[in-house]
């Protein structure tokens, strides 16, 4: 099991590090849109969607990084008044019965939503945007399966600690 959590942990924090890298791209291109528009009086249909996009992607990506790194929202008043044991059931039973199956869904209808974006040659309905519309909503089903994949580590990790009880206890 730990080679399982080791290469999830991997593949997830990579993610986490290109979800840093979309950030960068999409704030040095709304710095550039900007001075384009005020100094230059020079509007890029493309770039103002390439924001749109590059943020999609970051937030899309980001869910199952900050999933894995325990950052999403929940009522910690209660949750820290738990035992670490109770708070693995907690955390095992929000990820099986809460997240997997939205996400599951989400990837389902995902891939044909995506499909039809490809088949049909989709591309923006504005005169300079930007064309291949499959791509960002390919986003979609990818992501999906990346927050699959942080579900599935976060339930062996809440597994393992289950079984081991004083590993938590260590990582706090």
């Amino acid at each position: 099991m730990h080679l399982v959590l080791n290469i999830l942990r991997k593949i997830i924090d990579s993610v986490g590090h290109l979800c840093s890298l979309l950030m960068l791209l999409m704030v040095l291109n709304v710095f550039y849109d900007v001075i384009m528009r005020y100094f230059f009086n020079d509007v890029s249909i493309g770039m103002q969607e390439l924001e749109w996009h590059l943020f999609g992607a970051m937030f899309m990506f980001g869910i199952g990084y900050t999933f894995k790194e325990d950052g999403h929202v929940r009522v910690d008043v209660f949750y820290d008044q738990m035992s670490i044991r109770s708070q693995a059931f907690v955390n095992i039973f929000g990820s099986i019965v809460f997240a997997l199956p939205i996400t599951l869904l989400i990837l389902y209808f995902s891939i044909d939503y995506t499909y039809q974006a490809y088949e049909m040659g989709e591309g923006s309905a504005d005169p300079g945007g930007l064309p291949y519309r499959w791509i960002i909503r390919s986003v979609i089903p990818i992501s999906s399966v990346f927050l699959t994949l942080s579900i599935i580590y976060i339930v062996l990790n809440e597994v393992e600690n289950l079984l081991s009880p004083e590993r938590k206890e260590a990582q706090q």
